[in-house]
């Protein structure tokens, strides 16, 4: 039961679909404690901490996770939330249509070229399917370099540094021309 599915003619079709904690938490733990995943910040947490944490998000009416597909196989976690509640109240004056993003690739035993570039893509285009999102909101962690070369190639402008409790950010937004823009260049 897909809630959104989108064809990329190289790597084949993503969807997304609500994360059940029951059925995914055993695999969503294998991919929050593997070592690739260290920004997550989960490296050392139990299958209980994981469903505890999911839990969390699940109970929350600003913030809700999705489990991504890449042909039908489990392949990323997408996490959606309003930033006016949930990670940057505070630090962001978010404004109507803003929505925040977090997304993560599974561990590949054998990595498949332009996949996370597919996967951010895909999170972007489904958070730009509901026509009230006007802009896309991230806080990834400074030194997560590579993600912020992934921000950028769909249209991500940094805002500026922030302190977040648990790291320094660097707060990035995108407006649904940017990345429109930035995909239609290059397709």
């Amino acid at each position: 039961m897909s809630s959104y599915a989108r064809a990329d003619e190289n790597l084949g079709t993503f969807s997304l679909r609500p994360l059940s904690l029951e059925a995914d938490v055993e695999l969503l733990h294998s991919w929050v404690t593997h070592p690739k995943a260290a920004y997550w910040m989960m490296l050392d947490s139990s299958v209980d901490d994981v469903a505890t944490e999911y839990r969390r998000i699940a109970d929350d009416p600003h913030h809700d996770a999705f489990l991504g597909f890449r042909d039908g196989t489990p392949a990323f976690l997408a996490e959606r939330y309003d930033p006016r509640f949930v990670e940057l109240p505070g630090l962001f004056d978010a404004a109507d249509g803003d929505v925040g993003m977090h997304f993560l690739c599974a561990p590949a035993s054998q990595p498949l070229h332009g996949f996370t570039l597919g996967v951010i893509t895909t999170v972007m285009a489904w958070l730009f399917d509901d026509p009230a999102v006007r802009r896309v909101v991230v806080e990834p962690d400074v030194g997560n370099t590579a993600v912020h070369a992934l921000n950028a190639a769909v249209g991500f402008e940094v805002v500026r540094e922030i302190q977040k409790p648990e790291k320094k950010a660097l707060l990035s937004t995108c407006t649904r021309e940017q990345f429109l823009t930035r995909i239609g260049a290059a397709a």
